[in-house]
């Protein structure tokens, strides 16, 4: 991702073409002070584009409720697995980098499998393509080993599995 101090949707799509192309090459070529921005702004159109993609595939009483609880859970998501994810890495490995370079692996990976994650049963494909781009891009972007890869991954998941199934029976009550 090119370093420059604003957004566009020049940026977003050229972004987008390089990580579809070659994810390898992009990630080991990602700017190491890129900081936030362009990845929260590439995030944030795939949310968008993702919330409204689902609305018209999901025809809703209250369609826009759902599109904020579609587009809250698409950048939400991004953040606690990230923040998982981080925890994790400091945890196993101490740590290796910044929360904003970790981050933005988790931002524009996700913002790529966004695009296709509205389509029904495609989560079966999009969120392992998502978890190989983010273990990807810590190979390529950070060069943490493939098996400190896959613990952070697999620790991640798990304790996110975990959460949300202890979680699940108090959204019972809110019924």
């Amino acid at each position: 991702m090119a370093q420059t101090k604003h957004f566009s949707l020049g940026i977003y799509f050229h972004t987008l073409t390089k990580m579809l192309g070659q994810p390898r090459r992009f990630f080991s070529e990602l700017h190491r002070d890129a900081g936030l921005k362009q990845p929260l702004g590439f995030l944030l159109v795939s949310s968008l584009f993702f919330a409204g993609a689902s609305l018209m595939s999901n025809l809703t009483p209250n369609p826009l409720v759902m599109g904020g609880v579609f587009f809250i859970n698409a950048m939400g998501m991004t953040f606690i697995a990230a923040s998982i994810g981080f925890m994790v890495m400091i945890a196993i490995m101490g740590r290796r980098v910044t929360f904003a370079r970790f981050f933005s692996i988790y931002a524009l990976s996700a913002g790529v499998t966004l695009l296709a994650s509205w389509l029904p049963f495609f989560i079966w494909l999009t969120e392992p393509w998502k978890w190989w781009l983010i273990g990807t891009g810590m190979v390529k972007g950070f060069g943490f080993g493939r098996v400190q890869v896959l613990v952070i991954i697999g620790v991640s998941v798990g304790l996110m599995f975990f959460f949300f199934w202890w979680v699940l029976p108090m959204t019972a009550s809110l019924r």
